[in-house]
């Protein structure tokens, strides 16, 4: 009789620390759901663009683009540079109204 107590009492330990756990790390994602968007909502407003997944990818791309013209300029690709100059600045024309 001692003994299936001791093991109830050990499972509601156990039970007691996991459901510590997952509501800590439950509260902790909750909050970096919460700032992660707001982050995107402020970036979007502010450069006057949609939150769609869609404009988020196509400005990243356009600023990877924008990031290779820089590369190619200092490797001194002129014409790499331009090229890659000017996709990203029709890539952030188009989705910056």
């Amino acid at each position: 009789m001692q003994v299936e107590s001791f093991f109830e009492w050990l499972g509601q330990a156990l039970g007691s620390i996991i459901r510590f756990i997952v509501d800590g790390l439950s509260g902790l994602f909750n909050i970096l759901s919460n700032a992660g968007g707001n982050f995107v909502d402020g970036l979007a407003r502010t450069l006057g663009m949609d939150t769609s997944i869609i404009s988020i990818l196509a400005l990243i791309v356009g600023l990877m683009l924008l990031w290779s013209a820089i590369r190619a300029f200092m490797n001194a690709s002129i014409i790499a540079g331009i090229i890659w100059l000017l996709l990203g600045l029709w890539l952030l024309s188009w989705i910056i109204h």
